[in-house]
């Protein structure tokens, strides 16, 4: 048998305030909507006492002896991590003989929320294989111990959930690993004009969201008052725009998310570059009424919103002055899917 999965990147819409230590010391709310954009895990069972992992998007092969923990170090350490948490967990220690292949639809490291959703994909393709009782609040959080306790990674916790329960959320996060999901019941017609008018750019910079995270951790810690009410008002631009989706206010949503963006960018100064500026000020001279990065900053995936038929106009300018780097999404609702073939 072949069992399969998938998981659905997201756009971080609104907030941005998951990030430890200011969830745990004030709370802090996401807006985010999942695309079809995927992250898929295959898990072919072997015979043959061996363990291979398959990255396809970086082309790294790692053939393994099988065990029932594998060293921590290479290049696939989520894979590795993931693999001794499984056998650790759920199968008494005895270690586990298959070729796990994992694939992308978008790079690594583009803020849509990567390495927790190919996480998720491959935590739910061992749930098919094994037949785990892990439900989506589970496998959500036990990708983020996986992530951020045991391998420690920097990074907050909407990934994870986004990518397990699929569509519009409006998420909460508290102390002691408090989560909420909040699924939004947007109208079918309001959701086609949104993603209608959304235009998913990426600027082809690859950025390391830990460094920006630390620094975002750092100025909590430190009590630095610019970057804590920068994210204060972030968070509150996750509620505002929360509203103006469930009230079907799309002519408000893009000077909302300009606001967001003016207000994240006060969080690190890492969060943006000239590029990302001239970027941003390149798709709103040509008709987008704002947009913002989708994830911690830096690099990786812009989104504009361009009312009506606008996001031509931008999609030409940007292709022009940049490259063609548009991507061509739609939301989509369902979140991690699994199933099971015969070979």
């Amino acid at each position: 048998m072949i069992i399969r999965s998938k998981a659905p990147f997201r756009l971080g819409i609104a907030g941005g305030a998951d990030v430890s230590p200011y969830s745990e010391l004030y709370g802090g709310a996401i807006l985010n909507v999942t695309v079809n954009l995927y992250s898929y895990a295959t898990i072919k069972p072997l015979n043959n006492g061996k363990i291979i992992f398959r990255q396809i998007n970086e082309d790294v092969v790692e053939a393994l002896e099988m065990s029932r923990e594998l060293p921590l170090e290479g290049n696939l350490l989520l894979q590795r991590g993931i693999y001794n948490s499984i056998v650790r967990r759920f199968n008494n220690g005895k270690p586990l003989s298959f070729e796990l292949t994992t694939y992308m639809d978008v790079p690594s490291g583009s803020g849509l929320g990567t390495s927790s959703t190919v996480a998720v994909s491959i935590i739910g393709a061992f749930k098919e294989w094994l037949k785990l009782p892990l439900g989506e609040y589970d496998i959500a959080q036990y990708a983020y111990e996986i992530e951020h306790k045991e391998l420690r990674m920097a990074g907050g916790k909407q990934d994870q959930y986004a990518a397990t329960f699929g569509g519009v959320n409006f998420m909460e996060f508290y102390a002691d690993n408090k989560v909420i999901v909040n699924p939004l019941r947007i109208h079918r017609e309001i959701l086609d004009e949104w993603g209608h008018n959304t235009l998913l750019y990426f600027t082809d910079t690859r950025r390391k969201s830990a460094r920006i995270i630390e620094e975002q951790s750092q100025n909590v810690v430190t009590k630095k008052e610019s970057s804590i009410e920068a994210m204060h008002k972030v968070k509150s631009e996750a509620y505002r725009i929360k509203n103006l989706l469930l009230r079907n206010e799309l002519n408000q949503l893009g000077v909302a998310l300009n606001d967001s963006w003016e207000y994240k960018k006060q969080m690190a100064k890492s969060i943006s570059t000239p590029e990302i500026d001239d970027i941003y000020k390149t798709a709103v001279v040509n008709g987008a009424l704002g947009g913002k990065i989708s994830g911690a900053g830096g690099g990786g995936f812009m989104f504009f919103y361009c009312p009506g038929t606008m996001k031509y106009a931008v999609a030409k300018a940007l292709e022009e002055k940049y490259s063609e780097r548009i991507y061509k999404v739609e939301f989509v609702e369902q979140g991690l899917t699994t199933w099971t073939i015969k070979d």
